[in-house]
């Protein structure tokens, strides 16, 4: 029974450590930029960049490159929570805001905050569409619809990639 309680209070001290800042764990241990709670605008180079993002993560954020549909982590995932900047760590969406888009990729409906992202033409491979970017770090999430459900009309369609997802058990209580 000890045992018990001793992994319980170690489960609730890791988690609690964990939800503070996603940082801690490997993939963010050395960006120095990444925090879930700070929201002023990053100037960082492509090339600074590139030594701290992993390969994929860079070429998707920063070369706005897109992953294949139906094999990001987070394109059928139903958990709630909330979605981060996978680069920076700012806080996106809530997972009440997701919807199952049949697309092949994470969809929302709004974001979190209406700051939280910001907009651009994009007239790449041959479509018009706006391209969807963080608002912190301006590295490259996906893209934004008028073909989503109620109350907005919108989908924001994301790539797994350049999200960063906290499980509300998670979050400090």
């Amino acid at each position: 029974m000890k045992r018990i309680v001793v992994l319980i209070a170690l489960f609730c001290a890791v988690s609690g450590a964990y939800a503070q800042n996603i940082k801690n764990d490997k993939a963010h241990a050395n960006n120095p930029y990444y925090s879930n709670t700070d929201t002023k605008k990053l100037h960082v180079s492509n090339a600074e960049w590139k030594k701290i993002l992993p390969p994929a993560l860079y070429a998707t954020a920063r070369e706005a490159d897109t992953e294949r549909p139906f094999t990001g982590k987070y394109w059928n995932a139903n958990a709630k929570g909330t979605y981060y900047c996978a680069v920076c760590g700012n806080l996106l969406f809530r997972s009440t805001a997701k919807f199952a888009s049949d697309c092949g990729w994470p969809s929302f409906f709004e974001t979190q905050n209406k700051n939280a992202v910001i907009y651009r033409e994009d007239h790449s491979v041959g479509m018009d569409r706006t391209e969807v970017l963080c608002a912190r770090c301006e590295s490259h999430l996906g893209h934004i619809f008028d073909d989503g459900p109620p109350p907005t009309g919108k989908r924001f369609c994301m790539n797994s990639v350049s999200l960063d997802f906290l499980p509300d058990e998670l979050k400090k209580k």
